[in-house]
């Protein structure tokens, strides 16, 4: 069984980084630290135990901010590896020496929360801090209260030697990164991002290219048809990773169905030709699986390129339903052609999405338009 997220902070790590501040400066009380943390640790999931642990460095590093921080700055591990490879055995060994990963996430809180008052300090530690671990949390609530200041800072980021730093140009400034403060005034207006995008949109790493098309989906979600005149415009003479980043920056929009957006990748002409679904079991306990099996016949005399994608209709609380789309296939579909295509979709727990028992649907979408639908009936024990 998989480690539950919430061990990924644990009593282990709250030592470990009690032993390497203590060794550092040998006023900082270790003992009293790891027993304001340790104790609590069972009950709490994993953010509440990040919480927790900022909460306990705001009351044992000194209450002068710049001495924290200098405290905190020696602390960290040496910069290893890359930000595109998994973690070598030299960068492990060098998270001996102090501190990086995880444990950072509670580091960066504590920033976050003092370092308001004194944004560039905060700003020159989490530079360092997101090399050894994201610092897209903590860097929020400084860029609401110091928005051009930040802004600034980021400019001055887009060349950084790091891809981590480059990252976080384009991560710390989603407007819905999930977990993540929503970033209200990126949310109703996002032009002051618009330039950081732009300029890494053809960064070397696909670790920031990913987190601009992060970016641009978040963007998506309020402002369609800013995003897709985007595409549009930088789809011209675009390279394979350029193309890569703007398909996953289209995702929710083509998953929605929209029509400008399809047609941006050309497949916004309506299917012709039938659709027939069928599903099995049409009997399923939570935990369970369905099998989808999806048979498209072309009445075209052309070539049809098809995004099919499918739409779960879960119930709610009250008895009503809410959809959710799920990525299927893309094909392209000879004159005349019949083909058939299945999928297995897993119904089963998850900490983002409540099942009820009833009756579900599910639909078949072809080029944004449903084509077929069929039900099935969810079991969840009490």
């Amino acid at each position: 069984m998989a480690e539950p997220f919430k061990e990924f902070l644990n009593a282990t790590l709250v030592r470990e980084a009690a032993a390497t501040l203590r060794r550092i400066d040998a006023d900082f009380p270790a003992k009293a630290f790891e027993r304001a943390i340790i104790p609590q640790l069972s009950g709490l999931e994993l953010k509440a135990r990040a919480l927790c642990i900022a909460d306990a460095l705001e009351q044992h590093l000194p209450a002068d901010f710049s001495k924290a921080v200098t405290l905190l700055t020696r602390a960290l591990a040496p910069v290893t590896g890359s930000a595109d490879t998994p973690m070598t055995d030299a960068a492990k060994a060098a998270k001996a020496e102090g501190m990086s990963g995880w444990i950072l996430w509670p580091v960066g809180e504590y920033i976050a929360r003092r370092g308001v008052d004194h944004p560039k300090l905060a700003l020159t530690y989490l530079h360092a801090m997101t090399q050894r671990f994201t610092a897209e949390f903590a860097i929020r609530p400084i860029l609401v209260a110091h928005e051009a200041l930040v802004l600034e800072t980021l400019k001055d980021w887009l060349n950084d030697p790091s891809a981590h730093v480059r990252r976080l140009v384009s991560e710390g400034t989603r407007p819905r990164l999930p977990w993540g403060l929503q970033l209200k005034q990126f949310i109703a207006d996002p032009a002051p991002c618009l330039p950081l995008l732009a300029a890494l949109m053809d960064d070397e790493s696909e670790y920031v290219r990913r987190s601009v098309a992060n970016h641009l989906n978040d963007i998506a979600k309020d402002h369609p048809a800013l995003v897709t005149n985007w595409v549009v415009e930088h789809l011209r003479d675009a390279s394979a990773a350029r193309r890569a980043l703007l398909k996953h920056a289209s995702r929710t929009l083509i998953k929605k169905g929209h029509a400008d957006m399809l047609a941006a990748w050309g497949t916004g002409t309506a299917f012709k030709g039938s659709v027939d679904l069928s599903l099995t079991p049409r009997r399923l306990a939570l935990g369970g699986a369905l099998t989808m099996q999806v048979t498209l016949t072309s009445s075209s005399k052309k070539a049809q390129d098809l995004v099919i994608d499918y739409v779960v209709h879960h119930v709610k609380a009250n008895g009503e339903t809410s959809p959710k789309v799920f990525k299927g296939w893309q094909v392209t579909l000879a004159p005349g052609e019949s083909r058939t295509l299945i999928k297995r979709h897993a119904v089963r727990p998850i900490t983002t999405r409540r099942y009820y028992s009833g009756k579900h649907g599910l639909a078949i979408q072809v080029n944004g338009t449903v084509h077929a639908d069929a039900s099935f009936m969810l079991s969840v024990p009490e």
